[in-house]
C-alpha cells in the first residue's frame, strides 16, 4: 500500500548578491544542490536533467528513499530557473522555478516548488503521516534556501 502527499512550497527573500551571481548559482544545477541537506547522490542524467537520491529516512518501523527526476531549464534573460517533473523516475513527481528580480539592494528571489511523493505507507497512517512529511520537505526546503542566503549576505 501506499500514500500520496502533495507539498506545496513558495518562499521571496532578497539577496544582497547581484542578479548575475544568484542567477550563474542557481543554474549550476550540481553546484546549488550541493546546499540541499539530505542528498545523498545527484545523478546526471544528461541533457540538463537530473536524479535526486535522498537519503533513507526510518521511523516507527518503516523506511523512506525519496528519488526523483526533474529536466531543469535556465533562461539567461528572463533570470528564471525552471525545473519539470521525469515522470517514471522514482516515487517523487517535483516541479517549480526560480525567479530572479534585480533590486536596489541586491536580487528578489521568488522560489516555488510542487512536490507529490508517493510512499510505502499504509492508508491508515496517511492522517498522521503526511503532515509529517509535509513539514520535513518544507524544513528540507528552508535549510536550503537558508544555506544560499548566508552564501550571499
Amino acid at each position: 500500500m501506499t500514500i500520496k502527499v502533495a507539498v506545496d512550497v513558495t518562499r521571496k527573500f532578497t539577496a544582497s548578491a547581484d542578479i548575475n551571481t544568484v542567477f550563474s548559482l542557481l543554474s549550476d544545477i550540481p553546484a546549488s544542490v550541493a546546499h540541499f541537506p539530505n542528498v545523498q547522490e545527484l545523478v546526471d542524467l544528461g541533457d540538463n536533467t537530473y536524479r535526486w537520491e535522498m537519503e533513507e529516512v526510518s521511523s516507527g518501523g518503516y523506511s523512506v528513499k525519496t528519488l526523483y527526476a526533474c529536466q531543469y531549464n535556465a533562461d539567461d534573460e528572463e533570470k528564471t530557473i525552471v525545473w519539470t517533473p521525469i515522470k517514471g523516475e522514482g516515487n517523487g513527481v517535483v516541479s517549480g522555478k526560480w525567479q530572479l528580480t534585480e533590486v536596489d539592494s541586491g536580487t528578489e528571489i521568488v522560489f516555488t516548488t510542487k512536490a507529490e511523493l508517493t510512499l510505502p505507507f499504509p492508508r491508515l497512517l496517511k492522517m498522521v503521516a503526511s503532515p509529517i512529511i509535509k513539514s520535513e520537505f518544507t524544513e528540507m526546503v528552508e535549510t536550503y534556501l537558508s544555506n544560499l542566503k548566508k552564501l550571499w549576505d
